[in-house]
């Protein structure tokens, strides 16, 4: 049976695909993906999410946003620019933002300047929130806990431990999983999965990153193989994985306000 899947994280938005999108949401849609959320981390990539989204509307829907690795090279007007492409009818969402301390390309303080500065701006708008994490779990905890609202939004492609996890979800986010919870080694983000609310867990695939099991390795991930992450999660949670593609479909509709 084909499932019913939302792929809630994809950068279909980059050179890997430049050539290749109408191929993929093909694959895409033949595999049951119902919905691609294509994620900006930059103005050029925010730009070309929001033309993708015009170009297959109610399948491929933007999020724009500044991703803090980017950071650093943005021009001084290039947040005026996300500022203005939050208005076009196919955006769904503001990031990718967060904090990374994994690279040092961009200083932690202008990282979590461009990090309020996004979540200011969901406020703004009532538009969710995509937060990157990469080494970085306890600051963003820290920065989220002296907001004045926290958004609504999503810990995309979730490596944390369980407590990292519950934090999050006590300030009202979703945990989103990648490929990495189908990698063999992966035993105790697999434990993290099992134990999150049907009504907070989400997909993703991160393309063209983080290919699952069985396709480890192998470049360009696309969206067609969340699937795998989607059969994975199922089976450490106990549940067909029809039940679980229908409540993390839903879930991705409700946080993103989807079309039915």
């Amino acid at each position: 049976m084909t499932l019913t899947l939302i792929d809630t994280h994809a950068h279909l938005n980059v050179s890997a695909f430049e050539n290749d999108v109408d191929d993929v949401v093909q694959r895409s849609r033949a595999a049951g993906v119902t919905g691609i959320m294509v994620i900006g981390i930059d103005v050029a990539t925010s730009r070309r999410a929001c033309e993708l989204a015009a170009q297959y509307p109610d399948y491929l829907f933007a999020v724009v946003g500044i991703q803090p690795n980017s950071a650093k090279e943005a021009l001084p007007d290039d947040f005026a620019v996300i500022e203005e492409l939050v208005k076009l009818p196919g955006v769904k969402a503001i990031g990718e933002t967060g904090l990374d301390c994994y690279w040092d390309d961009t200083p932690i303080e202008m990282q979590h300047d461009f990090f309020d500065r996004h979540m200011a701006l969901c406020r703004q708008t009532e538009l969710p929130m995509v937060i990157h994490m990469r080494e970085s779990g306890d600051l963003i905890l820290e920065q989220l806990r002296r907001q004045s609202t926290v958004p609504a939004g999503v810990m995309h492609s979730f490596t944390g431990d369980r407590a990292l996890a519950e934090s999050c979800l006590d300030l009202g986010l979703m945990i989103s999983f990648a490929g990495m919870v189908t990698f063999k080694k992966s035993e105790d983000l697999r434990e993290v999965a099992r134990v999150i609310p049907e009504d907070r867990i989400l997909i993703e695939t991160d393309s063209p990153y983080l290919s699952p099991e069985p396709f480890r390795g192998k470049r360009p991930n696309e969206p067609a193989r969340v699937e795998h992450t989607l059969r994975c999660l199922a089976d450490v949670r106990g549940v067909s994985a029809e039940s679980l593609a229908a409540i993390t479909t839903n879930n991705a509709k409700r946080l993103f306000q989807l079309p039915n």
